[in-house]
């Protein structure tokens, strides 16, 4: 079966390849290098490790050469198709049917359910981070690439999530919904049979707005509407009270139930006029979808808002290949991604150079590499200035513990759970820059940053003209985001982390073979 599984694909272009690679050399040059080339990035080795995803496959079933399918995966992200549309293109694209061997099949080498199933089973194995991992050698073998020392950029971009974003009102009914569902396939019986049985007046209903029918834009409505809908959900556990064992000791029962109350408790609190209402404040990790409970509001700045993840990047600048990729929840830090993105990079060799926005700074990467004397390019922290003096006008001298404002004053670092320096009053009354400086009568207070020694370094080096240089050459990374951004859009084209990282994965890997 293993050599059933096997591509054989011929290296040689024939005839007709070598037509069609002409007509291509302007306007579709990844299909040209992946004629030329598959049989490197599918070697022997990768070839084993994709037919060892198929260990359960069904015998008697005819196989297809996995290598197959994960030349179909590399094409359909660079097409940006569903796996109906990857089925038809390598029925009725040439450029497809070269790449694939299959010019002289008129049917189409495997149907759309199995591309399907060769995604999931990818996943499952990583290996799409594996297929990654190799591109990075491809490009080497390829290019002619060479190195043992790495000069990294780390960039992140919105993604907004596909799944349905729903307010409280919908997240509790929708959660309502798929429990009602969960309990009628355990009981086997009908949802209305059910609801009827629990007494309840808008569980089921098609829209719960519209079942409640009121005022939307009338607060005391609103709050009315908010205890109406928890005494469903009471009447619901009241009723559950009284079921038998089968039914709540069910896993799929259980995890619906829980789903239920982390929406509940995200979401609604006890009114102290009695009755319920919606939570004041927003809960940390809050659902916003039902369908993709992965997704998470979160800011890529003070006016973007995103609705799902953030996706990060890290490229070797030299080169300017991808060395690792990670898709996070948009609620998270920035700089939470590093964690992950570390180790996928540091495989390719030592990082001397890190070159990084400020969503970054914070982590312990940035603040180990700086600690052990190796570069770290990027723009310090710095706040409003409100029309005065802002802290880089300040010289701060960590050795001594001291602080020099503009007008030559010193104030001591003061030692604490925040350390501070704090000018004296006296000074600050009398001193001719007053107006300039500060409008508090205490006196001026400069916040010593924790990492300060840091923040210095880069304060100086980033007012260099070398070092503004340096940070210039960031550009790299950001068009190679936005390049990927082009191409797949800014909405996931998947539900959870794990899909949308496996396409980003699949993206790299179309950066990494230079298109």
């Amino acid at each position: 079966m293993t050599e059933r599984l096997t591509w054989q694909c011929p290296i040689a272009l024939s005839k007709k390849e070598e037509l069609i690679c002409k007509k291509l050399k302007t306007t579709g040059k990844l299909f040209v290098f992946l004629r030329q080339y598959r049989h490197i990035i599918f070697n022997d080795e990768i070839n084993e490790r994709l037919i060892s995803m198929y260990h359960d496959h069904p015998k008697g079933k005819p196989p297809i050469p996995a290598a197959q399918l994960a030349m179909a995966t590399i094409l359909q992200a660079y097409e940006q198709k569903s796996d109906a549309g990857a089925t038809l293109d390598a029925m009725f694209d040439i450029r497809c049917r070269m790449v694939l061997d299959s010019l002289d099949n008129e049917e189409a080498p495997f149907s759309q359910g199995t591309l399907c199933d060769f995604r999931h089973r990818l996943i499952k194995h990583n290996m799409d981070e594996i297929l990654l991992s190799h591109t990075v050698e491809v490009a080497k073998e390829v290019g002619g690439f060479s190195y043992k020392s790495l000069r990294v950029a780390l960039d992140s971009a919105p993604l907004q999530g596909c799944g349905r974003v729903e307010d409280t009102f919908n997240l509790v009914a929708h959660a309502l919904e798929l429990l009602i569902d969960c309990i009628a396939t355990v009981k086997n019986c009908e949802q209305q049979t059910l609801v009827s049985e629990i007494g309840a007046k808008y569980i089921g209903k098609s829209s719960i707005k519209a079942a409640l029918d009121i005022d939307w834009s009338d607060t005391n409505e609103k709050a009315n509407a908010i205890t109406h809908l928890m005494d469903d959900v009471n009447l619901l556990k009241m009723w559950l009270t009284k079921q038998a064992s089968y039914v709540v000791e069910h896993k799929a029962f259980k995890e619906s139930l829980q789903l239920l109350e982390t929406v509940l408790s995200q979401n609604i609190e006890p009114d102290p006029d009695g009755g319920a209402r919606i939570k004041q404040g927003v809960s940390q990790n809050r659902l916003i979808s039902i369908t993709d409970q992965a997704m998470k509001h979160g800011r890529k700045s003070s006016s973007r808002t995103i609705n799902g993840f953030k996706q990060h990047i890290a490229i070797d600048m030299e080169y300017k290949l991808i060395l690792a990729t990670s898709v996070r929840p948009a609620n998270e830090p920035e700089h939470h991604a590093s964690i992950y993105l570390k180790p996928k990079v540091e495989k390719y060799g030592h990082v001397n150079e890190l070159s990084i926005d400020r969503g970054y700074l914070a982590a312990t990467w940035t603040l180990d590499l700086h600690q052990q004397g190796y570069k770290v390019i990027a723009k310090p922290w710095t706040f409003p200035d409100k029309g005065l003096f802002t802290k880089k006008e300040f010289k701060i001298d960590l050795i001594n513990k001291e602080a020099e404002c503009p007008a030559g004053n010193i104030a001591r670092i003061q030692q604490g759970k925040e350390q501070k320096a704090k000018f004296k009053i006296s000074e600050c009354q009398n001193c001719d820059k007053k107006t300039q400086c500060t409008r508090s009568a205490t006196g001026r207070v400069i916040s010593i940053h924790k990492h300060e020694d840091l923040m210095q370094d880069l304060k100086e080096y980033t007012g260099t003209v070398n070092g503004r240089a340096a940070a210039r050459e960031r550009v790299k990374v950001e068009h190679s985001l936005a390049s990927i951004c082009n191409r797949k859009g800014h909405r996931a084209r998947y539900r959870g982390l794990r899909l949308n990282e496996f396409d980003l994965r699949a993206f790299k890997i179309l950066c990494q073979l230079k298109i």
